[in-house]
């Protein structure tokens, strides 16, 4: 519920009151007893952090599971590209015994 400001146009006092939103606003100053209260127009205000402080660790770390589904399906599709007649065009023959041995 938020707090909204108020004053009185026949003595100047201004007073807060703590509102719902569906509460027509109040007409009765507290202090003249008048029914000159009017609701002020106000800009809000910030987030007040109170405590000992707030910290990275204080709050849930994102998963890196869309990372890990894609690299799954990246590889997926790497699979079924080398069954395809391009990774056998593409592939390098594998090494004879007397490849090894001109090497060594």
């Amino acid at each position: 519920m938020p707090t909204y400001d108020y004053k009185c146009a026949k003595c100047a006092y201004e007073f807060e009151l703590f509102q719902q939103m569906t509460d027509k606003p109040v007409k009765k100053c507290p202090q003249c007893g008048k029914n000159k209260a009017q609701r002020l127009i106000g800009c809000g205000s910030g987030i007040i952090f109170k405590g000992s402080g707030f910290y990275e660790t204080d709050y849930k770390r994102k998963e890196n599971k869309p990372e890990s589904k894609t690299k799954a399906s990246s590889e997926a599709n790497v699979k079924k590209s080398d069954t395809g007649a391009d990774a056998k065009a593409n592939s390098t023959p594998p090494s004879t015994p007397k490849d090894s041995a001109k090497s060594g």
